[in-house]
């Protein structure tokens, strides 16, 4: 290989490299410790089954759309607390939490407090709303 091309090559290693960190720090986790973590198969189960849902989206997103009977508690504001959250779900029951899919870390931070709140049951819905419409499943 030339030095030129020897050059190139690592320049568009670097530039690959730092690309997919980026794109790695706006990503949802895979795992919330002390949480499940559930696909849409699971998530309409334990809807159709009646636990809670929490949207912690902003009201304007779900205002356009949640997951019917949905609570809505948004991640970013003050009224995302223990005392609101346990008004949806007392800490020994299952509780389900989801928001704009994979790109959002709301549903992974509001599983991360339940948890330190002491939550035991804990479901983070990580591909959140956009796979449940893919899915075709209803919204209200």
């Amino acid at each position: 290989m030339t030095r030129h091309r020897l050059q190139t090559l690592s320049l568009l290693l670097v530039m690959l490299l730092n690309i997919s960190l980026v794109c790695a720090e706006d990503t949802a986790p895979l795992k919330v410790p002390g949480a499940i973590t559930i696909g849409t198969e699971t998530a309409r189960l334990l809807h159709n089954k009646g636990y809670p849902f929490v949207d912690v989206r902003g009201m304007k997103h779900f205002g356009n759309g949640h997951i019917p009977g949905a609570i809505h508690l948004a991640i970013h504001s003050e009224e995302f607390t223990a005392k609101n959250l346990r008004k949806v779900a007392e800490k020994d029951q299952l509780v389900v939490f989801y928001c704009n899919g994979i790109t959002c870390m709301g549903s992974s931070i509001a599983s991360e407090k339940a948890v330190k709140w002491g939550w035991k049951q804990v479901a983070y819905y990580r591909t959140g709303i956009p796979h449940w419409q893919e899915q075709g499943l209803a919204i209200e």
